[in-house]
């Protein structure tokens, strides 16, 4: 397992509740998205990236989220993010919500690298200098 990166989410927008007050499950998957880009930023990278005048981009090929809690309006969450799995040509990460140190959420996403803009999309490995820096503790 890779070192933890943790955030705080702002605060959840009334446009993000159903009709009942809670946050709809499919705000989740958002907020995953964000976070992971917070930590790939944190490291110097992002979700689209240049290595030796080639751009490469890194789309989801799966995402999951189990709800253990509701969250409401206004919340904000505690978020820990953490490499569960660096294959050759994708990245799995978990990631975990939290309001007042009880887990609200655990969700999972897997992004497959490839060659941005090219079609048909195919999977490429990551460039060394990447996973170098995904693989720092």
């Amino acid at each position: 397992m890779s070192a933890v990166f943790r955030t705080r989410t702002r605060p959840i927008g009334f446009a993000d509740t159903d009709m009942a007050g809670i946050v709809h499950f499919s705000r989740f998957f958002i907020l995953m998205e964000e976070v992971e880009q917070e930590f790939l930023r944190s490291r110097g990278l992002s979700v689209i990236f240049a290595e030796d005048d080639v751009t490469y981009g890194l789309p989801r090929v799966s995402a999951h989220c189990d709800f253990e809690r509701p969250v409401f309006f206004e919340d904000v969450l505690d978020a820990k993010l953490w490499i569960e799995r660096l294959g050759e040509k994708s990245i799995t990460y978990a990631v975990e919500f939290s309001k007042d140190d009880q887990v609200v959420a655990v969700g999972r996403i897997t992004a497959c690298c490839i060659l941005h803009g090219q079609k048909p999309l195919a999977p490429r490995p990551l460039p060394p200098r990447v996973r170098a820096i995904l693989e720092r503790e």
